[in-house]
Parts: structure tokens; C-alpha cells; sequence
């Protein structure tokens, strides 16, 4: 049986190249991935391929969308990295919890969100997956424990060490997986959780998905060491960088995250080397990176590098990728319908879901709490 191919970035001698040598030369040891290729049953394997293609096209008619002025505000595409997503998740059990960033697209698909309400969330409808209050930065899953992406940058950390606090406290056999982008490492908050984290030894998994730029500026320029995982050291937190964009190999990686701080071992550090083929959203004039940079990332889709690693091992056949295409294309046509046919929310519901308790609920005509002697006394 022929090894699996592996392919290195090509290097010249402006910074974007130093860049692109970054990414190639962090990214997991050769072979990495092939014990996930040879145990995973067929049908696995190829849901790894159907969910990568469902993000890659639910973010591409997103965009139409979104052009189409159906969706309102920022939108950050997920274009390029899908294998971390998908990975990672795979890696994880129903018990587990997982907080992410803004650029949630993707977890929530992989995680197992109904593209439907996704799509009607982006159109800000009342059949969305928070009834049209959250939009693009704010999905939800919860009976899978998906906590939502956040919009401030770094400023999940925290919560996913609170959870992992909880777990513990709880004794449940879980972890909190939390994803944020290179940047979230140079703020103060990545810092306190990582710290916390390591003291208490919670079951946190910090997953950065390093795509070398923190919206427009790249990483050399703010990032005082070129290695997020670097900065996990500093903690005494076990760490690793993986070849984000080798699903197979990020699984692998994640699964053994997962082992470690199962066993009680505290939280593990996950550094992903990605790249998104899209701007940093919609209304990215993308000027801060060149053409040639973005096409040398191209030639390692990983959705196209899964593909071919699977023809070549024989896992599956042309027409059986054929099928799942299609069945994308009508699964995401489905969801638009969905969305389009959907309300918006009844402008009477404006105050509807602001606070978990309401605190008109909790207060008498006269503006006092109504248990003021009580609870409260």
C-alpha cells in the first residue's frame, strides 16, 4: 500500500514566503494521520470528507448571500480551514463542551447543527438557532454543549477555564475544548486562563488555529515568539503543533489531547498551522497579503488533499464523492428555502431573552425587589 503524499510549501525570499516556511516547517512529522486513515471505518472517513465539503459550500453560498444583502453585519467565512474543525470535533465525545471564536461557522456544521437554522440565523430570522438575536458570531448547539462563538477576541478563554473548573468540581468525565486564532495569544485574557488553567489542572483543551494573521497584520509583527505553542510553556502546559490542514492528522492530535486531560494530566495546548483562503471577513479588502501567497496555500486544500488521500488508499471511490456533492448542493439549497421562507422575530419581542431572569420580573411597581427582605436581606 503507498504512503500517504505529503507536500512543502515553497519558500523565496519576501516576508510572506518567511511566512509560508512558518507553516510548512511547524506542521505535524511526516506519516502523521495514517493510524487514523487504517482504524477508522470507511463510512467515518468519509463523513470527514461530507462535513468538510458542507462547511466549504455552506460558507461559499453564505457569501452569496451575503451579496445578495440577505445577510446583515460582519460575516467571517471559514474558506481553507475546515480540517481543524472537523478533526478536532471528531476527536470529541457528546459529554465534552466546546467555546470558540467568532469564526464559528464551521464548528457549529461539525458539531452537528441543522444547516437550516444556521442559514436562517445569518438571515436573522425566528427560526435561527438563537431566533435571530445572535447572527453569524453568536451559534449555539446545546444539546451538544456548543457554547457559541464570541465576538471579543480572547475574551472566551476565560469561560472555557470556567467550565473546565466546573468539570472538575462536578467530576465528570469531560473536557472543554476551546479554538481561538493566533492573535487571542497576545491578549491579557488568554494569559489569566492558561495560568488558571495549569494551577488547577482542569480539563481544558486550548486549541489555536494559527492562520499567521490576526485580522489584517501578521503574526511577526505582534507576536513576540513565532510559536503560539511557545507561549504554552510558559505554563507548563503539555503542547504540540499539528498540520492544520491535515483533518486526519489534527483527529490524531486531538484525540490524544483528550486522553491526556481525561487522566487527570491538567489542560494541553493544540497549535493548528491553517491558512483561510478568504479575508479576514467580508468586507476584507485583503491588501496586507499577495496573490502568490494565498495560491501556494491553495495547492494544500485540505478538503482536495483528504479527497486524493482517500482515492489513493482505494477508501472510496470517484462516483461515491460525486454522491456526497450532490447531496450538499440539495442539503444547503434545502436551507436557503428554509431561510428565505422563515419570519423575522415580532419587533413585540424585542425584550424577550436579554437577560435569563428578567429583571422586570423580579422588581415591584415601585422599583424595589419584590423579596428585598428575603434572598437579598
Amino acid at each position: 500500500m503507498p504512503r500517504a503524499k505529503t507536500t512543502s510549501e515553497t519558500t523565496t525570499s519576501n516576508g510572506a514566503s518567511r511566512r509560508r516556511g512558518r507553516s510548512s516547517a511547524a506542521t505535524g512529522a511526516e506519516g502523521a494521520g495514517l493510524d487514523a486513515l487504517h482504524s477508522l471505518q470507511k463510512e467515518e472517513l468519509l463523513s470527514l470528507y461530507r462535513q468538510m465539503h458542507l462547511i466549504r459550500r455552506f460558507e461559499e453560498r453564505s457569501a452569496e448571500q451575503y451579496a445578495y444583502g440577505k445577510i446583515g453585519g460582519f460575516l467571517h467565512l471559514y474558506i481553507g480551514e475546515e480540517a481543524v474543525a472537523v478533526g478536532a470535533i471528531k476527536a470529541l465525545t457528546p459529554a465534552d463542551h466546546l467555546v470558540t471564536h467568532y469564526r464559528d461557522h464551521g464548528y457549529a456544521l461539525a458539531i452537528g447543527a441543522d444547516p437550516g437554522p444556521m442559514m436562517a440565523e445569518l438571515f436573522g430570522k425566528e427560526t435561527g438557532t438563537t431566533k435571530g438575536r445572535g447572527g453569524s458570531m453568536h451559534l449555539t448547539h446545546v444539546k451538544r454543549h456548543f457554547w457559541g462563538g464570541y465576538a471579543i477576541v480572547s475574551g472566551h478563554l476565560p469561560i472555557a477555564t470556567g467550565i473546565g473548573l466546573a468539570l472538575q468540581y462536578q467530576q465528570q468525565d469531560a473536557v472543554c475544548m476551546c479554538i481561538f486564532g493566533d492573535g487571542a495569544t497576545n491578549a491579557g485574557a488568554f494569559h489569566e486562563a492558561l495560568n488558571m488553567a495549569a494551577i488547577w489542572k482542569l480539563p481544558v483543551i486550548f486549541l489555536c488555529e494559527n492562520n499567521l494573521y490576526a485580522m489584517g497584520t501578521a503574526y511577526q509583527y505582534i507576536s513576540a515568539v513565532p510559536s503560539m505553542a511557545t507561549k504554552a510553556s510558559g505554563y507548563a502546559i503539555k503542547a504540540e503543533t499539528v498540520d492544520g490542514q491535515d483533518v486526519l492528522a489534527v483527529y490524531e492530535a486531538t484525540r490524544r489531547a483528550v486522553e491526556w486531560c481525561k487522566a487527570g494530566n491538567g489542560p494541553y495546548f493544540l497549535e493548528a498551522m491553517t491558512y483561510r483562503f478568504r479575508g479576514h471577513s467580508m468586507a476584507d479588502p485583503e491588501t496586507y497579503r499577495e496573490k502568490d501567497e494565498i495560491e501556494q496555500y491553495r495547492q494544500r486544500d485540505p478538503i482536495e488533499s483528504y479527497k486524493e488521500q482517500l482515492l489513493e488508499y482505494n477508501v472510496a471511490e470517484p462516483g461515491e464523492f460525486d454522491q456526497i456533492d450532490r447531496e450538499v448542493e440539495d442539503q444547503l439549497e434545502a436551507a436557503i428555502f428554509f431561510a428565505d421562507a422563515s419570519p423575522f422575530p415580532d419587533p413585540s419581542t424585542i425584550e424577550e431573552f436579554v437577560y435569563g431572569d428578567p429583571i422586570w420580573e423580579t422588581l415591584s411597581p415601585n422599583g424595589s425587589g419584590k423579596d428585598a427582605e428575603g434572598a437579598r436581606g
